[in-house]
């Protein structure tokens, strides 16, 4: 069976209630589709919907959105109880779960024994091999790369990721469900990192080390990139923003695949993920965040 076709997608199951995956929850149910949110972690998927709910309010407050809008995103938007009760009938199936190869080749596993034949699969894997993970799927050729940004309500680009299976069919969809979002995207094909984590992170690892070694503070490191070159963020922030677990996590990943020095991590960004400074989800990182 053919993949189904953007304009065809009405129902969207995301898995995944974390940081990423609300996000993503919420950016779909602005675009007018129905969404579903899983996650198996008792009470994620409910403590997602009142972060989508915070965000939504603070939209209205600073005058993105309408009262009448918040509310109808809001309403698309149900916490379901269980996989096969979140992703059966999905016309799309977004995993957002965390970055380790082995949960997502489970769940694609499992994905491809209760979605319909013509659903898209789309992983937001920022660096793991989407090849790998399609390769446990039924109907590996409809498994496509959705790689995200954080915040998925603001960040208009969106990483369309091409495995060694995926059909011209289901890049084609990707590319019509990144317009239905509002999003601007790219195709790259599936190599460690894709085009934005293999360059943002080789940044932010050299940003770390002139830290460490006293170059120049954080602050300072991060009004460089953006006074000088025009960055509309600074490679240590947004290290921050995105997590410092996940940029190690990353920067490990590419590290072993790539054999290339430079995304070893240096050893500040490994205490500081040893000591709990994740960045801005624990409160402390390369800056202070109030929470």
């Amino acid at each position: 069976m053919a993949v189904v076709r953007a304009a065809e997608i009405q129902r969207v199951a995301v898995v995944g209630a974390g940081t990423m995956g609300h996000g993503i929850a919420q950016i779909v149910a602005q675009s007018g589709f129905e969404v579903r949110l899983f996650d198996p972690a008792p009470g994620a998927a409910d403590a997602a919907l009142e972060k989508i709910r915070s965000s939504l309010e603070e939209g209205v407050k600073r005058g993105k959105l309408t009262q009448r809008a918040s509310a109808e995103a809001l309403a698309r938007i149900s916490a379901r109880l269980s996989l096969d009760e979140a992703v059966s009938g999905a016309d799309l199936v977004i995993e957002a779960i965390p970055e380790r190869i082995d949960l997502k080749e489970k769940l694609f596993s499992e994905l491809g024994k209760i979605c319909t034949e013509s659903a898209l699969l789309g992983s937001n894997t920022s660096s793991l091999s989407l090849s790998r993970i399609a390769r446990v799927a039924v109907h590996a050729e409809r498994v496509v790369g959705l790689h995200f940004f954080n915040p998925p309500h603001r960040m208009k680009l969106l990483e369309v990721v091409r495995g060694e299976a995926t059909s011209d069919a289901a890049v084609e969809t990707a590319l019509g469900l990144a317009h239905r979002l509002g999003k601007d995207p790219i195709v790259v094909k599936d190599s460690p990192g894709f085009a934005t984590s293999r360059l943002g992170v080789a940044l932010g690892l050299e940003a770390m080390r002139m830290v460490e070694e006293g170059v120049a503070a954080p602050e300072d490191i991060d009004k460089a990139m953006e006074l000088g070159y025009g960055h509309p963020m600074g490679p240590l922030r947004v290290s921050d923003l995105v997590g410092l677990d996940v940029r190690l996590s990353i920067a490990q990943t590419l590290h072993r695949e790539l054999g290339a020095a430079r995304f070893e991590p240096p050893q500040i960004l490994r205490d500081m993920v040893r000591s709990g400074k994740l960045g801005k989800k624990s409160g402390a990182g390369f800056y202070r965040w109030d929470k």
